[in-house]
């Protein structure tokens, strides 16, 4: 069979092709390159430049190529850009899905696995998040993936697809430095800039009810990320009927903020020390995944460590910011 990942150029989409492909499956990917980047994409994979608004490629993709399984991950993902352009964030991330959906019916594409988030959850007060807890997010980004689950599991009773949810927690990491994030969004790399302008870390908050004092949240590798993607696919591809699956992805365990630093100090070799600033609206104490449930239906996972993350992810850094390695 073959897959159409969307947003298969991008960070996370780039080590789902290389997994996929690297076990055997056939891949194309459909990525509109607006932050996604060619190169990243290994040479056998087909890649149509094109966005999940455009019907007429979309048609067109899902027909030439023969595909019977979409991987959809193109979204705009950015937590303080939603808040400042939530129609944006609704029209690329819902109306972008229901185009996406209507074309997958249409072909008579029988798998969906959709890339949410724990941002679906938004700030639950528990040791342990599973699947089943409530879902309150609390930003534009949030809603969209809540409201694109919704969509996914409705397309799937309705028209007969086997479906998957995946919640994300915390992406880190690069299986090779060029498939490295380049972003400076999350955590790792904006440790990474403070490090490349000679600035202290910066934490948020210090008075969180925590061992010390800071958040504590659930890292997981993107390779381990990509295998899951592989393992789920797999187990759509094996079914012989319609279902639905949502499962978590992280490792369950938690590491806090000033454990992070820490960390990141003592592989980059650091000792510009840290600085703490007041809290960022929203932030969780903690939120940590429950990954019992992949674990039991899949069998599934993560092998890397927090300090896999960290090298493998400097090692993409330098390789963009040679100048940071003699700060």
């Amino acid at each position: 069979m073959t897959w159409l990942i969307t947003g298969g150029a991008g960070y996370i989409g780039a080590h789902v092709a290389r997994a996929m492909t690297s076990a055997g499956e056939r891949v194309v990917v459909l990525d509109d390159l607006s932050s996604g980047i060619a190169q990243r994409l290994p040479s056998e994979v087909v890649l149509v430049r094109g966005s999940v608004l455009d019907r007429q490629t979309l048609d067109r993709t899902l027909a030439e190529h023969d595909v019977s399984g979409v991987v959809h991950l193109a979204a705009k993902k950015q937590v303080g850009e939603s808040v400042e352009q939530p129609l944006r964030y609704y029209r690329e991330n819902v109306h972008g899905l229901t185009v996406l959906l209507d074309a997958v019916v249409a072909a008579g594409v029988e798998r969906f696995l959709f890339s949410s988030s724990a941002a679906v959850y938004g700030v639950p007060e528990m040791e342990l998040i599973p699947e089943g807890a409530p879902c309150e997010p609390i930003n534009p980004y949030g809603e969209t993936k809540l409201t694109g689950e919704w969509l996914v599991r409705a397309a799937g009773r309705a028209h007969g697809l086997s479906t998957a949810c995946l919640r994300y927690f915390n992406v880190a990491g690069a299986a090779a430095p060029e498939l490295a994030d380049t972003g400076v969004f999350n955590i790792i790399p904006m440790f990474f800039d403070r490090i490349t302008r000679g600035e202290p870390l910066r934490i948020f908050g210090a008075d969180y009810p925590t061992p010390d004092g800071t958040c504590v949240r659930d890292y997981i590798h993107v390779a381990d990320l990509a295998d899951a993607h592989l393992a789920v696919a797999r187990r759509l591809a094996g079914q012989s009927g319609p279902g639905d699956l949502t499962v978590n992805i992280g490792r369950g365990a938690g590491v806090s903020v000033r454990e992070l630093a820490d960390l990141v100090s003592e592989v980059t070799g650091w000792t510009g020390g840290t600085v703490v600033e007041p809290r960022r609206a929203g932030d969780a104490a903690k939120a940590v995944a429950s990954v019992d449930r992949i674990s039991g239906e899949l069998g599934w996972k993560a092998s890397h460590e927090v300090r896999d993350m960290v090298e493998s992810a400097w090692a993409g850094w330098l390789l963009r910011h040679p100048e940071a390695a003699g700060e």
